[in-house]
């Protein structure tokens, strides 16, 4: 049977393809797509790299190609272990990303085609080891840590529906596996997160099993729909990591940055150690939003190291880290691009440091 753990993986990548569709990605499923990179073996993609061809469970295609780069693609893979994610698997990440990237001939018989530049995003549920964090930062692996509070709402779905479908296994004749394929194209046809005529098509389960998986699956498309005023997006600081911002009432956010697409911002931190999560806000409009999230552990380790010396290297990391953070999201429009720009509280630029 598959274990619980690898059925709230699999929930938990597929739910980050649908939170994260609006940042300006766009799933790639199939060879058809880009004939020359992809490789559709089956039901499973995969990506040509220098030395072998990888495996990808959740591809991305950023929308928005920066200035003096490539297009960006991202390997999204999520972790749901109960205790923290380690080196083998950010190891393995730097392998992947490095191979693929380095897939390009040139030469006078060489036909030009298309480049790309891949990164690697690592979601866990439970945060990353500190051994891992490091190499990630070494290698420019991305760790997105999800334990925090504003993801509580999105784990507590994943187990509820991770339980059910460990449940309806029972009903699978004896011989089969757990349809993992099946469960990945159910789910996308039901958030919609795929074009729906290059999804696979991989043969149905029948029985009892397809319909207690049918159900749970449902339940859990139409919980994730009705969080729609929640967005998960991501912001990219002037530092080696990125942000998952997460927000109760994406509206209210973008109803003020359409209107000011470059604005400053108060940063706020609450807690302690690991435990801390960060705030920021409108710094000219109190209640307008706020935005919620958690930085590496390693930092935060860093700024609580020495007694007496949090809140000066809060302030540190406020200026060097986090003094301008940009979005972007998609639209009907194409790319739209925000700015949020760190403005110290009149007292820290007087030299009394706070926690603005």
């Amino acid at each position: 049977m598959l274990k619980d753990s690898s059925l709230r993986g699999y929930l938990l990548e597929e739910s980050l393809a649908w939170l994260l569709r609006s940042s300006g990605y766009r799933l790639l499923v199939h060879e058809d797509q880009d004939p020359v990179e992809l490789v559709s073996d089956g039901d499973t993609l995969r990506v040509k790299g220098r030395g072998a061809v990888h495996q990808v469970d959740v591809l991305g295609e950023f929308a928005f190609t920066p200035a003096f780069s490539m297009p960006v693609r991202l390997f999204l893979e999520a972790k749901y272990y109960q205790s923290r994610c380690g080196l083998e698997v950010v190891r393995n990440a730097h392998g992947v990303v490095h191979d693929v990237n380095e897939n390009f001939m040139t030469g006078t018989a060489t036909r030009p085609r298309q480049r790309y530049k891949y990164s690697y995003a690592l979601f866990s549920a439970s945060g990353f080891t500190a051994d891992a964090q490091r190499y990630a930062l070494a290698h420019q692996i991305s760790l997105v840590d999800l334990s925090g509070a504003s993801f509580a709402w999105l784990l507590g779905h994943i187990g509820t529906t991770a339980q059910s479908l460990y449940k309806a296994q029972q009903y699978l004749p004896g011989t089969s596996s757990f349809p993992v394929n099946w469960m990945r194209t159910e789910l996308r046809r039901r958030l919609q997160t795929s074009p729906l005529h290059l999804l696979p098509q991989p043969a149905a389960p029948e029985g009892k099993f397809v319909q207690m998986a049918a159900t749970a699956l449902a339940e859990f498309a139409d919980a994730l729909r009705g969080r729609s005023g929640v967005e998960l997006l991501l912001g990219f600081p002037s530092a080696p990591f990125i942000l998952p911002l997460a927000t109760d009432d994406h509206e209210r956010f973008l109803e003020y940055a359409e209107a000011r697409p470059d604005h400053a911002v108060r940063i706020r931190r609450r807690g302690m150690g690991s435990a801390a999560e960060w705030t920021l806000a409108p710094a000219d409009a109190v209640g307008a939003y706020e935005l919620a999230f958690k930085l590496p552990e390693h930092i935060e380790e860093w700024i609580s190291d020495v007694e007496g010396k949090e809140r000066r290297r809060t302030a540190e990391v406020k200026e060097q880290f986090l003094s301008t953070i940009t979005l972007y999201r998609m639209n009907g429009a194409g790319v739209r691009a925000y700015q949020l720009r760190y403005e110290a509280s009149s007292f820290s630029q007087a030299g009394a440091v706070v926690t603005p």
